[in-house]
């Protein structure tokens, strides 16, 4: 197993509870542009936030992820097919998918050979769709917190390729013509609690401390409390989401052009 799948294995039941989930409207947008809606492959699927969701639009969902703790911890992958598998390396067959999908994980493994995988697995006019999300916004005070701890305390920590989510996938050069995506965002609610367990679950937050032995959420608390005032109260917390996407087996079907 790689470095990336035993760091998120290693929290795979707080990665389940704490990550945040897709909005709806974007499984809609990718099935509608799909060539059709028979089977689809999420790749690196942690905790199966894109998985499930796809359930509702292909007869068929398949999910894979390097970390076998992950799959075990997920709460989302029921009805879902899921295997144990490199993302550069999957036991199926050539042109047996609609789409293809990689949920904040790009980044780790955005490979010549992983492109020519999912050129393979896909059908001609399959759709391929990769999305990230970098820092969340909630208000000044909280942005200015999160932002110091994420680009000064955990400096140096973050696995490589991490510097591609901050660029939202812009430094990434498919070998397919990528297709415009609409603005998609993640929007909730959130109480500190639940703030504070999603930053326990960063991977640059789980290096420092197999590095130092210090808890480095435990330490920002502090910090986080002032800047939120009220602890049960919830506040709006927003990620917008940046996309690469494409047809990597052919051109769009007809009908399916980016819009």
């Amino acid at each position: 197993m790689n470095e990336i799948a035993r760091l998120f294995g290693n929290r795979a039941s707080a990665y389940a509870s704490f990550r945040p989930h897709y909005p709806p409207a974007l499984f809609a947008w990718l099935a509608a542009h799909s060539p059709g809606r028979e089977r689809a492959l999420d790749i690196a699927c942690g905790n199966g936030q894109a998985s499930q969701p796809l359930l509702a639009h292909f007869h068929q969902v398949l999910a894979c992820d390097a970390s076998p703790e992950q799959l075990r911890a997920a709460p989302d992958l029921h009805g879902v097919d899921c295997f144990a598998a490199d993302a550069a390396a999957q036991p199926l067959a050539d042109a047996s998918l609609d789409l293809v999908t990689v949920a904040q994980a790009l980044h780790w493994f955005a490979t010549p050979a992983f492109f020519a995988e999912a050129r393979r697995l896909l059908r001609p006019g399959g759709l391929f769709c990769a999305w990230c999300y970098s820092l969340l916004r909630i208000d000044d005070a909280l942005d200015a917190v999160i932002d110091d701890f994420y680009r000064n305390t955990l400096s140096g920590y973050w696995p490589e390729g991490r510097a591609s989510v901050d660029a939202g996938y812009r430094d990434i050069q498919p070998p397919f013509a990528r297709i415009e995506v609409p603005a998609f965002a993640i929007e909730l609610e959130w109480q500190l609690e639940q703030l504070v367990g999603y930053l326990a679950t960063w991977s640059a937050v789980q290096k420092l401390e197999r590095a130092s032995g210090r808890d480095p959420v435990r330490e920002l608390l502090p910090e986080l409390r002032r800047a939120w005032g009220d602890e049960q109260q919830k506040r709006f917390v927003r990620w917008p989401l940046h996309f690469l996407a494409g047809y990597p087996a052919g051109p769009a079907p007809s009908g399916k052009e980016a819009r």
